[in-house]
């Protein structure tokens, strides 16, 4: 029913899976992941989200104001956050060549007292939700996305998306922008799915953008702060009015419910966006059917296979992602060298997609193998910028360093897919791996030597017992029965050991079976 595909032509298609307590999207090309979002009913989706707040206190310091939203943390929003036209500044010719690459200035206290006293009203959107201990990060930049364009209330800025290159298509779209009657007093950025989507389609899209910002308008009037003007609709719907494209074969849905509201939000697009939401009514379920939860196993694992041969390898630390490249088993046609360079162009090819799978961000650091052709590294360098083009966060990428070091940053705007679908160990508690039989053995020896010093004089004649995982006394038993002998010398009472398999691997306790105190037990430490 569902293996139909076009020849000479790549097969894209979203599949949604939705559930009670979880909603899947994932887009595939020709069956092969390149695209994965979650979301779960029962937490709050924020970002994108518009809040009326409250400033709590402006801290100079930190060129920032915490803002009261109506969240359990307030909101983090910088100075050059909170004036509108400049807070997008960083989107003209003119700001970048004003401010520089970063498009920040340190912005004077005084005016920001001023203008935003404590206490007083302002009107934010989420641009990064809570992670972690950190609350979310807000704008006064707002921006309201649609279909074909972005409305941006209390801008002049009217332009096209940086993403579209083509110099005929920046021009055709410009003509098209200058056409439309925009609202006075907001700015208007034409998006990459608006290439050949027509003026009437703008105009659509303009009116129902127009509608929005009218009933925002009248809740900021009406509403007291804290209070949520405006809220991002839910992932499905985000889907299709960000990924419904002409490069979509097809939506296809588990869910009859979900189906019938996707095809009335793709209907408002057209018939043509209508017609290509399919129901699946498979057997399997439909992340199976399309081998979507293998490769999503896949995404959670620390190493990742290339199809070389080589593999790389993620870790993901409290400052930054450490990716290293490895030749594995790749041997190659030619030289060393050539086999380096084609292992080095495969490795940042899936490291861009597994930013995006993973949805990681922040600083990702990649440990290439070292190539020494300037020529190859100006290649790798380029792959990796040509890669990250599809991904919607925003990133920046440095040229190969001296010491074969990729660097780059991603926008990060919520939790990662480890963080949202994952816990901590309560076993190694996140730290990925335990002391070893050898190491724990090491230090009994040296508690219980450790006692005998402390009672030398008195010369202990209680009789003490160490209670160890079973793993650790197979240890004490086969291998260092001499050192346990020796100890004993020492004790004028009887030494014994009793496994305890419900205890954690690294715990051990010396008790005094005499007196019935506890000498030593790492739960103590």
């Amino acid at each position: 029913m569902f293996g139909w595909a076009r020849k000479n032509k790549t097969k894209t298609e979203i599949v949604v899976n939705s559930e009670n307590l979880e909603t899947r999207v994932a887009v595939i090309e020709n069956g092969r992941l390149e695209e994965f979002q979650v979301e779960h009913p029962t937490e709050e989706h924020i970002v994108g989200s518009i809040y009326k707040g409250t400033i709590q206190n402006l801290e100079h310091d930190l060129q920032a104001a915490f803002v009261d939203i109506g969240l359990k943390k307030n909101a983090f929003l910088h100075y050059w956050d909170m004036n509108p036209d400049d807070a997008i500044r960083l989107e003209t010719e003119e700001g970048r060549r004003r401010y520089g690459s970063r498009g920040r200035k340190r912005v004077d206290n005084a005016s920001i007292e001023r203008q935003f006293p404590a206490g007083s009203s302002i009107i934010v959107q989420v641009t990064k939700g809570p992670i972690g201990t950190k609350g979310p990060r807000v704008t006064a930049s707002l921006s309201i996305p649609g279909k074909y364009l972005v409305m941006m209330p209390g801008s002049r800025l009217k332009g096209v998306s940086r993403k579209i290159s083509d110099l005929k298509d920046r021009q055709l779209l410009k003509k098209m922008l200058a056409g439309l009657e925009i609202p006075q007093n907001v700015g208007v950025i034409i998006r990459t799915a608006a290439l050949g989507a027509g003026k009437k389609g703008l105009i659509k899209d303009l009116t129902h953008l127009s509608l929005v910002w009218k009933d925002l308008e009248k809740s900021i009037k009406e509403n007291p702060a804290p209070c949520c003007l405006y809220q991002e609709p839910d992932l499905v719907e985000r889907v299709v009015r960000d990924w419904l494209t002409e490069d979509i074969d097809r939506i296809v849905i588990d869910s009859r419910e979900r189906f019938d509201a996707v095809r009335e939000v793709a209907g408002r697009i057209s018939r043509k966006a209508r017609s290509r939401v399919q129901r699946y009514e498979g057997d399997l379920p439909i992340f199976d059917y399309y081998e979507i939860e293998r490769q999503l196993d896949q995404a959670s694992q620390r190493k990742v296979p290339l199809k070389s041969g080589g593999y790389i390898v993620f870790d993901e630390t409290e400052a930054l992602i450490a990716i290293d490249v490895n030749t594995g088993r790749h041997k190659g046609n030619g030289s060393q060298e050539e086999a380096i360079f084609e292992v080095n162009i495969q490795a940042v090819e899936e490291v861009a997609r597994q930013l995006r799978l993973r949805n990681i961000g922040g600083l990702v650091v990649v440990d290439l193998i070292d190539m020494k052709a300037r020529k190859h590294q100006n290649a790798v360098y380029r792959a990796m910028k040509a890669a990250l083009k599809r991904d919607r966060a925003r990133t920046n990428v440095l040229p190969i360093s001296d010491l074969g070091i990729l660097e780059m940053t991603r926008q990060r705007a919520e939790q990662s897919l480890q963080s949202s679908m994952y816990v901590d160990c309560p076993y190694c508690h996140g730290k990925g791996s335990v002391r070893s039989p050898l190491g724990m053995s090491v230090n009994i020896q040296r508690q219980i030597s450790a006692i005998v010093r402390k009672h030398k004089r008195t010369q202990l004649t209680d009789d003490l017992q160490v209670v160890v995982h079973p793993t650790v006394l197979e240890r004490l038993k086969n291998e260092d029965e001499q050192f346990l002998m020796d100890l004993q010398s020492e004790l004028a009472g009887h030494l014994s050991f009793k496994s305890d398999s419900s205890k954690h691997m690294e715990y051990f306790a010396i008790n005094n079976v005499t007196t019935g105190d506890v000498l030593y037990s790492t739960n103590s430490k």
